[in-house]
């Protein structure tokens, strides 16, 4: 088939690489030097005009600016969801009031239009409490304020449009399905790491790093997050594309924390990774409304992601420093914010690589890919050094 995959970042050079690897003819709008090396980059954003058989479409923003809705008007297949739909991840005020609507589990909250109300609503909460901005900040829009001085300059900062919400405990766990409409294929479960700093310290990113690892979940806790949070949200909607429910696992159960309409970044360089399976084809039965399968097989082997992030990340970022030693990592690495300039691949954002490695094991994994990271150099990269091993240390004191 000939793909083309919308997007730029390392998401899309996930995707572009595991639909190259079965073989087909991939283009990217406008991809990356990554992405260049496994695909043809176009530069356009006349989607339609492009003849292929098959259109994905990776970040958010071209979902919520409504792209899939001409391709559906013409009869020609694409992976995402409507723009009404994709308003599950356009809005935190319209996602929550969905939930609530539906009967999905999630934090208590309240809603707020300013900076007065938003500051004033806090007496409703306990600290730790979670702050979010109402539209898309690319995983930055989310403060868990520790006091009330945290909490206001959060409202001040992110508002004025706000949810404000009870902070859960538990296991963060990203749970994403591919669905035609009806019917949805679960993804196998994926942990991302979004604080900048070890131990989970710093702000908010749009991910560190992520690992894929069939114990996750069990197979009952997979089974109640489809009939409790996927099944309602997908009958709602008529959920077409990738519907991504970031959930914490908590004593009652699990609760959604967001809804995303696409792919994750960086899950989706682990599950990229780790599948084993025809995924153009099951693409291609989705955009077509009749998916042929309600599971995918999976390699055994679990895959660690860790991001090398830029000087700055993620505040005000710095490019342009040249980056070496991709070539001998001995890892799968995904570009996301790089360039070629004069000296060759250089940083261009903030997120700059996806170091990617499996192992027999999940510390065989984590070694891997630490390993791919330790060979690659760019002034003033940074990284978390603890990716995965939260589940490390849960699954060796259970013996599993």
């Amino acid at each position: 088939m000939k793909i083309l995959v919308i997007g730029s970042g390392g998401r899309e050079h996930a995707i572009a690489w595991r639909l190259a690897l079965e073989g087909h003819q991939v283009f990217c709008a406008p991809g990356n030097p990554g992405t260049a090396l496994v695909a043809t980059n176009l530069a356009t954003t006349d989607y339609l005009g492009v003849e292929a058989d098959l259109t994905v479409v990776g970040p958010e923003a071209p979902l919520v600016a409504g792209v899939v809705d001409p391709f559906r008007a013409r009869g020609y297949p694409i992976v995402g969801p409507t723009q009404e739909a994709a308003q599950l991840e356009a809005s935190k005020i319209y996602s929550k009031e969905f939930m609530r609507r539906v009967g999905i589990p999630t934090a208590a909250f309240v809603r707020v239009e300013t900076t007065k109300d938003g500051l004033a609503a806090l007496g409703k909460f306990e600290f730790p409490v979670v702050v979010k901005a109402d539209g898309l900040a690319a995983g930055k829009g989310v403060v868990i304020a520790t006091d009330r001085k945290e909490a206001e300059a959060a409202i001040t900062s992110l508002g004025p449009r706000l949810v404000i919400e009870e902070f859960l405990e538990g296991e963060e766990v990203s749970f994403i399905v591919l669905g035609d409409g009806r019917n949805v294929v679960p993804l196998e479960a994926t942990q991302d790491h979004k604080a900048v700093g070890d131990g989970d310290t710093g702000p908010n990113t749009g991910g560190m790093g992520a690992y894929c690892d069939g114990r996750i979940l069990s197979a009952s806790q997979t089974g109640k997050i489809l009939d409790t949070v996927i099944e309602p949200a997908v009958r709602a909607t008529g959920f077409t594309g990738f519907l991504y429910a970031g959930l914490m696992m908590t004593a009652a159960g699990p609760k959604v924390l967001e809804f995303n309409v696409r792919l994750g970044d960086p899950e989706a360089q682990v599950l990229m990774h780790r599948l084993d399976d025809d995924f153009a084809g099951t693409l291609m039965s989705a955009a077509q409304g009749n998916l042929k399968t309600d599971r995918l097989r999976w390699k055994r082997e679990p895959s660690v992601c860790v991001v090398m992030a830029a000087a700055g990340y993620p505040g005000q970022v710095r490019t342009g420093d040249a980056i070496t030693g991709i070539g001998t990592s001995g890892a799968q690495v995904f570009q996301a914010g790089t360039r070629v300039g004069p000296r060759g691949l250089e940083t261009a954002g903030g997120r700059v690589l996806g170091v990617t490695a499996s192992g027999a094991d999940l510390a065989s994994a984590v070694a891997n890919a630490y390993a791919g990271v330790e060979r690659i150099h760019f002034d003033g990269m940074h990284y978390r050094r603890d990716i995965a091993k939260k589940g490390l240390g849960r699954w060796e004191q259970a013996g599993r």
